[in-house]
């Protein structure tokens, strides 16, 4: 076919005049052959020539002005070019007529279907189409004015949209008819134009009705509420008078309320700000605001900046007079006590100006003021104590009561100015009689038991059950430990049925892991069934074989510790040997008796087996050391060398604790991190002999650095340490190539281990207290040491000082961490890091938000009954000027007196 060879050589020109040489049924005819044709075309790629000539083919074979028209809108990306003209020249007027009906009734504003109708309409003088989507086709096209191809039939020209509707011969039957029909009304913002004043313009000079055109403008929005930036051109364009903004008054309350039902869902701030950008270009009346009060108060509730909005179109209520006394109560009992500084100061300042306005309202509004009593925020308590203080003239005996009761909540450093200001007969807290007075104590944790460990598993389902579910979560470490023993029992008695049964677990491969995880144990159950093994279970093996008792330079030394003991067991497995592991732990720490281990190794003895070497070494390394004689002998008892070998553990107490503390840490004086940084632990170790595997002894032995990537640090890291946690942390949690951000919430596994709570321990937790990362758990760490008796708040208080002056954080966020855990009820621990931290804090040039730790610090002196100067809080105080750091520093200078 002639056609086919044009449209491969892209000649549009070409398949125009092929076209003009056919009769309608001949062009009809080629239809079937050019769209198999396009088929081909589109799955190989085409010049742009080629696909043009295709679309001109296969246009100009429609037959019906019907099926022309669904083509046209099928492919309505194309432009309206000097081809088309050429092709629709083809047909008789009458045909052309129909098709303009055809594409009249759903005309687009999209690529080539209104320019189309347009020419076709000028060309043939057919009537003019008057649907709804012609009509706003048109409207639209006016005013984004596309340019015109070559021989295109379009609008007159103009430099504006208004000019363009001005010389146009369809404005006077369209325009009407756009401004009459409600429906995408609403334009877009333009970049350089403004759509809505042309029609806004022409309303003025009588073309349309202006009153319709706002009725319809605000249906549009109901209907579909455009974006904030289109609402504002919207309103800005309208320009109101009061009349038509209270003709308007039904559709502007709708909106309203769908935008403020938006606005309750909250988001973020980019999400909410359309919203608000158009409630604010609304202006709502107070009579509208009026009627959609429960709303705004409701919106208190929300992120800042939704609550700010509602604060201000409360306050304007309040102004207008329309705001209720019952309402402004439940506004401020729903403001005063959020945490944003910003949004409770402006509440007090709405108080202060409905006090002097209305002097009536003095006692409601002041009761109102106290419930800032009860914020944590001792600098918002003490201005709205002030501003009381400013209005109290104006209360009767009764409000007086009611401010005396809210006062019980004030911080302890602001109580004898409220009672000089009440009357309050006492401090809240203190005892009536002097005599009966008792003595400060913290409430602090239960001291945490051990968690024993079950016995093992009894059966293989239970063991499959136990390792499907540390491949789901690798943080357990019992559940890990006893399903790895139980492999290596359940092996020894029956593997073929052992193997069976966690075939379905089987299913389930855990996610790859830069380290080595507990739910690496499902690389156990995969070679137990003889399974192919993954990929990295060969890196595994080398911990063991090729290296076999060095740890890996690509993971760290938990991990590769852990790779050890999961390769071992692998052959434990195999060779059948073994029937169960020694180093399984007797409770959840990690930390395994003296003496359940020496029936362990006993009965390996009567068997004749010689444990497998990283088991035992992670045994002796778990091992508790013991003072019971009875013990001792039976240890001494044993004749094998692994019996002989603890024996000797025991007898010497196993690894000394070695210090983490770094060389030069001050003990007497403030430390200074501008020269030390922020004073990194020192990396302990101890030689041990005889020695242990390589992969063992580098937990504990000489540092030989740690290459690792794991990142956050792992319960199991704790567990294979019980007895030297303060080690681990220096080595492990501060290595230099290894990031700590993610690993407070391991810091209660470590605050409930064994051994010293030594340098390493605190820094961990002064870290996690700046940081405010797991904010929960390192609290929660730092009271079970406390509860222990192993928190030393003089080296904590000393080390987040030296953190906060190199720079790590600032005061605010360790105010807040440290707040959490005084409100637990222990005042006394944390007044004890602050006395410690504060001054090195308060030199001449003060860490940012040491304010707030002062604030901290006035509460907790004075809730437990702290005296004793601190010479550079007196120093601070005794300074001119009215800062919060010197207001809060004379605060605790007269708490500690």
């Amino acid at each position: 076919m002639k056609l086919i060879e044009l449209v491969e050589a892209g000649d549009v020109a070409g398949v125009v005049r092929e076209l003009g040489a056919l009769t309608p049924d001949q062009r009809g005819a080629c239809a079937t052959e050019l769209t198999a044709h396009f088929e081909v075309i589109a799955r190989r790629e085409s010049t742009e020539a080629q696909r043009i000539a295709m679309f001109a083919a296969r246009l100009g074979c429609q037959v019906t002005p019907e099926a022309t028209a669904a083509w046209i809108r099928s492919y309505a990306y194309f432009t309206m070019d000097a081809w088309t003209v050429d092709l629709l020249d083809l047909y008789p007027v009458a045909w052309r007529t129909e098709l303009v009906a055809q594409l009249g009734e759903r005309a687009t504003t999209a690529g080539a279907v209104f320019a189309v109708t347009e020419h076709l309409v000028r060309d043939t003088g057919c009537p003019l189409p008057t649907s709804h989507e012609f009509v706003l086709a048109w409207l639209y096209d006016r005013a984004d004015s596309p340019e015109r191809q070559p021989r295109v039939l379009g609008g007159a020209p103009g430099t504006d949209f208004l000019e363009r509707l001005r010389g146009d011969d369809f404005t006077p039957k369209l325009l009407p008819l756009a401004v009459a029909r409600p429906g995408r009304l609403v334009f877009a913002p333009h970049t350089s134009e403004r759509p809505l004043e042309a029609l806004v313009g022409l309303a003025a000079e009588g073309v349309v009705d202006r009153a319709e055109l706002i009725h319809n403008l605000f249906a549009d929005m109901v209907g579909d509420p455009p974006h904030g930036a289109q609402a504002v051109v919207t309103l800005e364009a309208l320009a109101l008078t009061p009349a038509e903004h209270a003709a308007v008054a039904r559709e502007r309350t709708a909106l309203v309320e769908h935008l403020l039902g938006r606005l309750l869902e909250d988001g973020t701030r980019m999400e909410i700000a359309p919203f608000m950008v158009f409630l604010r270009a609304l202006a709502p009346t107070p009579a509208e605001k009026a009627l959609v009060v429960r709303d705004y108060l409701a919106l208190l509730d929300r992120s800042l900046p939704v609550a700010t909005y509602a604060q201000e179109m409360l306050i304007g209520l309040d102004e207008a007079g329309l705001l209720e006394p019952e309402l402004f109560t439940e506004a401020c009992e729903r403001v005063l006590l959020r945490p944003e500084k910003k949004l409770v100061r402006a509440q007090l300042g709405w108080l202060d100006r409905v006090v002097r306005r209305d002097p009536a309202r003095a006692g409601r509004a002041l009761v109102d003021a106290a419930a800032t009593f009860g914020h944590r925020e001792m600098t918002l308590q003490e201005q709205a104590l002030k501003l009381i203080a400013k209005h109290l003239k104006a209360a009767d005996d009764s409000v007086l009561r009611e401010l005396r009761t809210a006062a019980e909540q004030l911080s302890p450093g602001l109580s004898a100015r409220a009672a000089e200001l009440f009357g309050t007969p006492r401090q809240p807290g203190a005892p009536q009689d002097a005599g009966t007075e008792q003595p400060y104590a913290d409430v602090l944790p239960a001291v945490p038991e051990p968690r024993p460990v079950p016995g093992p598993i009894a059966t293989a389902v239970e063991v499959a059950q136990e390792v499907a579910a540390v491949v789901a979560n690798d943080q357990d470490v019992v559940a890990f430990e006893r399903a790895l023993d139980g492999l290596v029992r359940h092996a020894h008695l029956d593997r073929t049925a052992l193997a069976e049964v966690l075939k379905p677990v089987m299913r389930t491969e855990p996610k790859s892991n830069v380290d080595w995880v507990q739910s690496d144990l499902y690389d156990v159950a995969r070679a137990l069934r003889g399974d192919e093994p993954r990929s990295r279970v060969a890196i595994m093996h080398r911990a063991v074989h090729i290296n076999r008792t060095a740890p890996s330079r690509s993971y760290s030394l938990a991990g590769s510790m852990l790779a050890a003991r999961l390769a071992e067991a692998m052959e434990v497995i195999e060779s059948g040997t073994q029937p169960f592991l020694l180093a399984v732990p007797t409770f959840a720490t990690g930390a395994l008796d003296a003496a359940v281990l020496v029936e362990r190794i006993s009965a390996l003895d009567e068997l004749g087996v010689t444990p497998a070497p990283v088991d035992l070494a992670q045994a002796l390394l778990r091992v508790t050391p013991t003072a019971d004689q009875q013990v001792l002998r039976a240890a001494e008892s044993l004749a094998s060398d692994a019996g002989r070998r603890l024996a000797r553990w025991l007898r010497e107490g196993g690894p000394a604790h070695q210090d983490s503390e770094p060389k030069g840490w001050p003990h007497c004086k403030p430390p200074k991190p501008a020269s030390q940084g922020w004073w990194t632990p020192a990396y302990p170790g101890v030689d041990i002999d005889p020695p242990l595997p390589r992969v063992a002894a580098a937990l504990i032995g000489p540092y030989v650095g740690n290459s690792g990537l794991s990142d956050p640090m792992a319960p199991f890291w704790v567990a294979q340490l019980p007895h030297h946690r303060d080690e681990l942390m220096a080595r492990d949690y501060f290595e230099p190539r290894m990031s700590h951000r993610g690993w407070p919430r391991n810091l209660p596994y470590v605050a409930e281990s064994g051994g010293p709570a030594g340098y390493a321990v605190h820094l961990a937790l002064a870290f996690g207290l700046l940081q405010q990362i797991d904010g929960d758990a390192v609290v929660d760490a730092m009271l079970v040491l406390a509860a222990r008796k192993q928190l030393d708040t003089d080296l904590l208080g000393r080390q987040s000082e030296a953190l906060l002056n190199h720079g790590l954080s600032n005061a605010d966020k360790a105010s807040g961490s440290l707040r959490a855990a005084a409100e637990t009820g222990a005042y006394a621990t944390v007044w004890s890091v602050l006395r410690a931290a504060l001054p090195g804090l308060l030199g001449d040039t003060q860490v940012r938000g040491t304010a707030a730790l002062l604030a901290l610090a006035v509460e907790c002196a004075s809730r437990c009954g702290a005296k004793g100067e601190i010479a550079e809080v007196t120093a601070l105080a005794d300074r001119k000027g009215s800062s919060q750091a010197v207001k809060n520093a004379r605060l605790l200078r007269d708490a500690l007196r």
